[in-house]
């Protein structure tokens, strides 16, 4: 859990030098991370679907920073800044890409696919709005076995018009699951935007019906996710049950990689890029000179030969071999559960 300091007489919440370091140093890996995953693609150095989390970066770190080590997290198929923030090596991620055996999901998941229990991100899921009810799966073991933790859903705005939503947020409230369910509202569901697929645009208001507490958060800036997100928490672990929230937030690129992005004008795009959360906490940083030039070369210089490197050994790193491919897929005859017929 990130350290804070304590709140200044206006009530307003001062992060300490050493979070917004962290969140920096996050963010520009997750960025520098993409971008050349972005590269590699064109290069046709791996294969499949590549779907960038650019610009929402802020979501991710603030996130992480607010939740304790037990608490599990779950998302859609734009999974790749999730891992980055709880501390996934960027090596494992990168072989995940290149389908190598030392990936994250041992070269079966790809980009849409990756997973570490290490740090329990129970992965990114290729089918909209599935993690949805499997998230909340996640909620209902923490409370049947009793455990302080808290399930984090992360949904994107299309993803919140499939009916597993309703059905999901009726058992979550009625059961009081320790789950915070939060929309990544990058207003745009693939290339269609909020505004056409909804008379209602404030998307918190969808837990109204359910009476779930919601509210809708600055996406841009890792500060008010990190608030939002550490009230919800607080919430759930007491016993009270789920929070919904509407992280407005804003991705930079494509909805994938052959997204030619005629939805959106070149305008709108730069206006969100002026609220840039990475460029925020640089700021931050600088206007409080908490770190000199040379320091922050220092974590550019870092930032780049961690990327480098995971591209070094997703390279060197071999293939499955081809009996693995029915791994992995049934469950083990021996396990308990297992009923024979």
């Amino acid at each position: 859990m990130a350290k804070t300091l304590k709140k200044d007489k206006q009530g307003k919440t001062k992060f300490s030098k050493e979070t917004y370091i962290k969140w920096y140093k996050d963010m520009l890996l997750i960025r520098k991370f993409e971008e050349k995953c972005a590269q590699l693609y064109i290069q046709q150095k791996f294969g499949g679907f590549l779907h960038l989390y650019i610009g929402q970066e802020a979501v991710a770190v603030g996130t992480a920073s607010a939740c304790q080590k037990g608490d599990k997290h779950m998302t859609a198929y734009r999974d790749h800044g999730h891992p980055i923030a709880l501390g996934t090596d960027p090596r494992k991620l990168m072989a995940e890409l290149y389908g190598k055996k030392t990936g994250c999901s041992k070269g079966k998941g790809g980009s849409m696919h990756f997973f570490d229990k290490e740090v329990n991100f129970a992965g990114g899921h290729g089918i909209v709005g599935a993690q949805i009810g499997m998230g909340a799966g996640l909620a209902f073991a923490e409370k049947y076995n009793e455990t302080d933790n808290v399930a984090f859903v992360s949904m994107g705005d299309g993803a919140v018009r499939q009916g597993i939503l309703h059905e999901t947020f009726n058992m979550a409230m009625n059961w009081k699951l320790p789950a915070v369910f939060i929309i990544e509202n990058n207003n745009y569901a693939m290339g269609t935007s909020v505004q056409r697929t909804t008379n209602v645009e404030d998307l918190s208001k969808i837990g109204a019906s359910y009476e779930m507490p919601s509210r809708v958060v600055d996406g841009m800036r890792p500060e008010a996710v990190h608030e939002a997100i550490e009230e919800a928490a607080a919430r759930a672990r007491r016993g009270d049950g789920p929070t919904l929230l509407d992280i407005r937030t804003y991705r930079y690129k494509g909805h994938s990689m052959s997204d030619p992005q005629k939805y959106r004008t070149k305008e709108e795009v730069a206006s969100w890029v002026e609220r840039d959360p990475i460029t925020h906490c640089l700021n931050v940083i600088k206007e409080n000179k908490w770190l000199t030039d040379k320091e922050l070369d220092e974590i550019s210089e870092w930032v780049k030969k961690e990327v480098e490197e995971s591209v070094k050994f997703a390279e060197e790193s071999p293939y499955p071999d081809p009996k693995e491919l029915y791994e992995d897929v049934y469950m083990q005859k021996d396990y308990p559960f297992i009923i024979e017929y």
